[in-house]
């Protein structure tokens, strides 16, 4: 392992409606994944609070961005020196319906917050009915050991114009923090979609999901190949990859996919 390379961790488990219980899994994950030499450590979305379906005390559970969760977040991050990428139930303006946030916190406090812009009103679901979008904005990113990340969410996956502005604003790590919901095909679309926006935006992405029943598993951090470096599978686990910054500059030589473009990416 070169020291030049910066660990990242996929981190899976189940949240649950036990907001402390939560934050216990995710305590007990940041510290292995930090054991095992990671300097990021990627969560599920609705890593706060999770209950399935979704029901009102969605938005009872709803927390600001100063409040319980994140101010855990910073702790965790101040005190094992990384970073933690999470998905949380924010509050939002009307009191019924929250937005579908991810925070990325360092030892100093929240560094990007990203509120999921495409809801899943797919295969039968309504997220919209309880979540609202979020609002069109400027990719939120953040750099660590000179990589910069940049954060989206789940179902934002089958957009591929979500990750196409990331790589627009030089992000060479996709953080996916997702509760893919298993299926027919789900985990060959997971697998998929993860492949696909790390070879067309040559960059790496690092995807962390909810375990079976509700979710897919197969967490994952892949290459800007498409090869995948580190997995879970479909238990509660941690999986570190330690990547190499200077692999992008190398695969953008040979396939400078993104330079020889001829389209741009606008808002609708």
């Amino acid at each position: 392992m070169s020291h030049d390379t910066v660990g990242i961790a996929v981190a899976q488990f189940a949240p649950s409606a036990s907001r402390e219980g939560n934050l216990v899994d995710v305590s007990d994950a940041a510290r292995t994944a930090a054991s095992r030499g990671a300097g990021v450590v990627v969560f599920p979305e609705y890593s706060s609070y999770f209950v399935d379906p979704f029901d009102s005390s969605l938005a009872a559970n709803a927390e600001d961005l100063d409040g319980p969760f994140v101010q855990a977040l910073t702790a965790l991050a101040s005190e094992l020196d990384i970073v933690v990428v999470a998905g949380l139930v924010e509050s939002a303006d009307d009191g019924r319906r929250v937005r579908n946030a991810v925070a990325a916190v360092g030892a100093d406090g929240i560094l990007a917050v990203y509120r999921k812009l495409h809801l899943y009103d797919a295969f039968g679901q309504r997220e919209s009915d309880w979540v609202e979008p979020g609002e069109i904005a400027p990719p939120q990113t953040f750099e660590v050991d000179g990589l910069r990340f940049g954060l989206m969410t789940c179902y934002d996956l089958r957009f591929p114009e979500v990750a196409r502005t990331l790589a627009d604003a030089a992000v060479d790590v996709a953080l996916v923090p997702a509760e893919w919901v298993r299926g027919p095909l789900k985990e060959h679309h997971w697998r998929t979609l993860l492949t696909a926006r790390a070879i067309e935006n040559t960059f790496f992405v690092a995807a962390a999901d909810h375990p079976p029943p509700l979710g897919v598993g197969h967490s994952m951090i892949v290459d800007p190949q498409g090869v995948t470096l580190a997995q879970v599978g479909t238990a509660t686990d941690v999986a570190v990859a330690h990547v190499d910054p200077a692999a992008i500059a190398r695969v953008r030589r040979v396939n400078p996919a993104l330079e020889l473009r001829r389209y741009r990416v606008t808002p609708r």
